[in-house]
């Protein structure tokens, strides 16, 4: 049992779209994530994710509506739902989801992860 400091571990990487796992618990995995520009459509069939803001601010996009978000704020993307970050400036990120989940979901691209770094 350790704590975790999150500025300490958002300092370690500078990397965009690409999330780092701090934590997993109950087959669950705490991640850090940056973002900047536009993310993939997609959507995850069997997990639903969580999305807290750290620092800064984005906006969901789903394909009938869009959710911004600023620090401090969350929201749950349920399953099967098609979905888009968007931040405009770099923003910061902590998501809980599943261990399965790969972050681009249905699509497979450039910004693909099958193997999380560890931070």
């Amino acid at each position: 049992m350790h704590k975790v400091n999150l500025a300490d571990k958002f300092a370690l990487f500078a990397d965009h779209w690409s999330p780092k796992v701090v934590g997993e618990l109950n087959g669950q995995q705490v991640k850090l994530v940056k973002f900047a520009g536009e993310f993939v459509w997609h959507s995850h069939a069997a997990e639903d994710e969580l999305f807290l803001v750290v620092a800064g601010s984005f906006r969901m996009e789903f394909r009938d509506r869009t959710v911004h978000l600023s620090a401090g704020e969350f929201l749950i993307v349920p399953r099967g739902v098609e979905h888009r970050p968007v931040a405009d400036a770099e923003v910061q990120v902590l998501l809980f989801e599943p261990a399965t989940t790969l972050n681009t979901g249905d699509v497979r691209d450039e910004r693909t992860v099958e193997r999380l770094e560890r931070v």
